[in-house]
């Protein structure tokens, strides 16, 4: 079946958002250990950055009234909530936060990966929005947990608060690191992995796993790529 372009882009904008005070609340959890050079953060800060100021991606936060928080970790111990909670009411206010995310220092630099004990510590955050309908931690990382607690000891805690967790695995120097996101970091209804093969596809696929998680489609088979193209060729310009 052939859908007009218009009429995509509907469905990506109003199909998510049935009128609540706040559709989605979202941790964007970044990977900062000492795998991630310098280099290489910037590419994941600024990426980010550009898919949040994305057009589709952009209506659609705005239209759910987002809840964004950025938290970088590292190893056990090292997390930090660098962009508090902030609400996506408007373009400002998203043009704003992307600034933020893109200026970020970076909290440290030379440590371990704790994809668990991260975890542990986004849980808490969503009580300040609890007036949130979806609750999602996005997971960007590079390499395999290999401190503190292991992802899947906290599955149980991420389930009875309803929150889900996708990622987005950066294969740069593990390849079979997505397999091992699927099978150990991911959790709840419709999780899913999105695969980078190295920082510099980064930006593209970030751009990708969002575009999916904020409208909601990752359920409409057969209807993602259609989708996917009318929200390329029906860019909202804003700026």
């Amino acid at each position: 079946m052939h859908f007009p372009r218009s009429l995509l882009l509907a469905i990506v904008l109003t199909f998510p958002f049935p009128g609540r005070a706040c559709d989605l609340a979202l941790v964007l959890a970044v990977d900062v250990s000492g795998s991630v050079d310098a280099e290489e953060y910037g590419i994941q800060m600024q990426g980010l950055a550009a898919a949040l100021r994305d057009g589709v991606i952009a209506e659609a936060l705005v239209q759910a009234r987002a809840e964004i928080l950025l938290l970088q970790w590292t190893g056990s111990s090292r997390q930090e909530i660098t962009v508090p909670w902030t609400r996506i009411d408007g373009f400002a206010a998203l043009d704003e936060l992307s600034d933020r995310i893109a200026d970020a220092p970076r909290a440290w630099r030379n440590y371990s990966t704790a994809i668990g004990e991260a975890l542990v510590v986004a849980i808490p955050a969503f009580d300040e929005v609890a007036h949130c309908a979806r609750r999602l931690i996005d997971v960007s990382g590079d390499g395999q947990s290999n401190e503190g607690l292991a992802p899947l000891s906290v599955h149980d805690r991420l389930r009875q608060a309803g929150i889900t967790v996708n990622a987005i695995a950066i294969e740069a120097s593990e390849p079979d690191l997505t397999a091992y996101f699927f099978e150990n970091v991911i959790v709840g209804e419709g999780a899913f992995v999105e695969t980078a093969r190295s920082f510099d596809d980064y930006p593209h696929r970030i751009r990708r796993k969002l575009l999916r998680e904020v409208t909601r489609q990752s359920a409409q088979a057969g209807m993602g790529g259609q989708i996917e193209a009318a929200a390329g060729a029906n860019r909202i310009g804003r700026r």
